[in-house]
């Protein structure tokens, strides 16, 4: 009886997520796509956090103890690099995300992760630490208080605390110029490229705007031109591209996650003319004790004794025909039916997609 409510509990929530027709349902192109150039930029940094307690790097971590001595001599200050105590103090990468249009001055959340034999970063201070791009640019100054979300001693701990965040942590130094205000042409990229709907998305950019202004490049771009009475005004045409709603397709497809026994159908799944049968086979062993004891003023002692039963069932199988053009609502009502589990809807699947009766893409993650 649990195992059937838990059949129908999983056969409710794929209904739920896909039963209604994609067909149906249009979505924004900010939301499918994404304007090629208009990326965040990566940042790097190589800093030091102090003011640990005693959890910072240990012996062996000998860039830390160099890194500590060439910034108290660029302070002016003469330091013996041996005489430093590098218990206080852990060297750390710092990564941060620089969004295209971010001007100068703006802050940024960063990411503190040790790189050394630290053992916690609780508490500690970033140190002012230039964050480049890949072309080794500058282009922000990271420094401030970590963050852990979790602390603990050495017997208890919470959390990971070997990496911390500072919100606002980073101020920008260097623009990233993306020259939009220039651009006449710019191209859009799917986010799940797919020919249909690069081709739907073409077709309503020019029924918007007029011919010409949108054309597809292969199935994960198309490529927009500025009309003439949109020249000058990049961010108001950008805006209402974003804005204009399309029906992606989508490939026909079942993700089976079979650590988990989480099964994901499509809604253009669809099976051809199969007879599915599905039973099990149930070996249960029992041990139980028993007390031995004997006779008042017999001899002999109380022992224990295990007795063994074994039980063998073998549920009814039963068989289910599908016919050819099988929906997503009729299949899962199928499964639901012969009673089948999601861990066994992963060998059914499996079984079906051997037999060639199986027209969607299986994917095993």
């Amino acid at each position: 009886m649990k195992r059937h409510l838990i059949t129908q509990s999983i056969a409710l929530i794929v209904l739920l997520l896909l039963g209604l027709p994609l067909s149906s349902t249009a979505e924004r192109l900010k939301d499918i796509t994404s304007i090629q150039g208009a990326t965040p930029l990566q940042l790097t940094g190589y800093g030091i956090v102090v003011g640990l307690a005693g959890t910072g790097d240990k012996k062996g971590a000998d860039f830390t103890q160099d890194s500590l001595a060439n910034m108290m001599t660029r302070m002016g200050v003469k330091v013996d690099k041996g005489s430093l105590k590098l218990s206080n103090a852990a060297a750390v990468i710092v990564t941060a995300s620089l969004p295209p249009f971010a001007r100068k001055g703006a802050r940024l959340d960063i990411t503190i992760s040790s790189i050394g034999n630290a053992k916690s970063l609780a508490g500690g201070t970033l140190l002012l630490t230039p964050l480049r791009s890949i072309d080794g640019e500058p282009r922000a100054l990271a420094q401030g208080a970590l963050a852990i979300g979790g602390a603990g001693d050495a017997k208890a701990k919470k959390n990971h605390l070997l990496v911390g965040r500072i919100a606002n942590g980073a101020n920008v130094e260097r623009e990233l110029n993306t020259g939009f205000s220039h651009k006449h042409r710019m191209i859009l990229n799917l986010n799940n490229p797919d020919f249909t709907t690069s081709s739907r998305i073409a077709l309503k950019i020019n029924d918007t705007f007029g011919k010409k202004t949108a054309r597809t490049l292969d199935s994960g771009a198309v490529q927009l031109s500025m009309p003439a009475y949109m020249q000058g005004r990049v961010t108001e045409f950008i805006a209402k591209i974003e804005n204009l709603t399309v029906t992606p397709d989508t490939p026909a497809r079942i993700v089976v996650n079979e650590k988990t026994g989480t099964v994901i159908i499509g809604e253009n799944v669809r099976i051809g003319t199969v007879a599915v049968a599905h039973g099990n086979l149930t070996l249960t062993v029992t041990e139980t004790k028993n007390v031995s004891q004997p006779n008042a003023l017999a001899p002999g002692q109380t022992v224990v004794t295990k007795e063994k039963s074994t039980d063998l069932t073998e549920e009814e199988a039963k068989v289910m025909l599908m016919p050819q053009g099988t929906t997503i609502q009729e299949l899962v009502n199928a499964l639901n039916a012969i009673g089948v589990s999601p861990r066994d809807m992963i060998s059914i699947f499996q079984s079906i997609k051997a037999a060639g009766a199986l027209q969607a893409e299986l994917v095993v993650i």
